[in-house]
């Protein structure tokens, strides 16, 4: 069943490129970001290995709630912690995981489709 979007087809934020180590969303310059449908915030995670489900919150409030998260795991594919995924699962909410450039590009092909989800795209550097 197709989720609603209240925004346009691949409106919101969008990643147009990198710089050193740093996200070029829209206007703004970020170290890791997490991205909605509807607005980009800068975002100070953890260590990948002490993840918990509170680091991304402000994904989670999201209404309706994504369909999944894309997780960019830093400059290479790692996973999250098995308890992060789990989590979200008892949530009804999959984790597609790749490095965070793959995941930033991901994000807006998939934002194109009018998919209602989110990200959280981990430090390059």
């Amino acid at each position: 069943m197709p989720r609603f979007d209240p925004t346009p087809a691949g409106s919101g934020p969008q990643v147009r490129g990198f710089a050193g180590t740093q996200f070029l969303v829209d206007g703004g310059r970020y170290d890791a970001v997490l991205l909605t449908p509807e607005r980009a915030a800068a975002w100070a995670p953890p260590a990948r290995a002490d993840l918990t489900i509170d680091d991304l919150a402000p994904l989670l409030a999201l209404e309706p709630g994504p369909e999944f998260l894309l997780f960019g795991s830093g400059a290479s594919l790692a996973r999250p912690p098995r308890a992060l995924a789990d989590q979200l699962a008892e949530r009804g909410i999959g984790i597609e995981v790749m490095d965070s450039r793959s995941a930033a590009r991901t994000w807006g092909v998939l934002r194109a489709e009018d998919r209602w989800i989110v990200a959280a795209l981990m430090p390059l550097g």
